[in-house]
């Protein structure tokens, strides 16, 4: 599968919808996914997608907040944690699972620290409030191989403007997926994100 850095965030989703919205998201391009801890029923929604479609995409938990919800999660089969936050027990705890973490950063303290318990990539949020600028600033100082995400502001419109300032990607959530979009429309939605974030990456 082609692993382009794109998180799709199903905030909200149902187990019952899971497998449809995999599935256009998948074909779109998009082979990153995760269901945030704080949706309905998100382990039985990430169970779904890790049985119908392992090996062809990368799913996970978002929110993920605590040492259990890192082993409640590891057993639906799931990939990967992010987080809002950088809580050194989960980044550690997720490790320990061999499963890939991407915890919530701010300042270059919590970066450091955070790759110092092992995190994969760094997840800037709020990244409305950090703005290219801040990212630019960071990135400038953390090693050259860590994937950096903005999440919370980034959009097809202004990808080129992230990439610039030294994102390797981005968590998409409600500018892709909401509650009560439909199967048709997130397909639209994820091609045209595809298409725009193909285009940035090319310069």
């Amino acid at each position: 599968m082609q692993e382009r850095e794109l998180i799709a965030i199903l905030r909200g989703i149902q187990p019952h919808e899971a497998e449809a919205i995999a599935a256009v998201l998948i074909e779109a391009g998009i082979t990153k996914i995760e269901v945030p801890l704080n949706s309905p029923q998100p382990l039985d929604s990430i169970s779904c997608m890790v049985r119908a479609f392992e090996g062809q995409a990368t799913f996970g938990a978002g929110t993920v907040l605590t040492v259990d919800d890192v082993e409640a999660v590891a057993q639906t089969g799931a990939g990967m944690i992010i987080s809002p936050n950088c809580d050194l027990d989960v980044i550690r705890a997720t490790k320990d699972r061999s499963m890939l973490s991407y915890p919530g950063v701010f300042t270059p303290s919590e970066c450091f620290a955070a790759l110092a318990s092992g995190a994969d990539g760094l997840k800037f949020f709020p990244a409305s409030i950090i703005g290219p600028s801040g990212v630019a600033a960071m990135r400038a100082v953390l090693p050259a191989a860590v994937p950096v995400y903005a999440v919370g502001g980034a959009s097809a419109d202004n990808f080129a403007q992230w990439i610039a300032a030294g994102a390797q990607g981005f968590g998409i959530g409600s500018a892709l997926y909401k509650p009560g979009r439909s199967v048709a429309d997130v397909r639209v939605i994820a091609r045209e994100m595809v298409a725009a974030y193909d285009k940035a990456k090319a310069g």
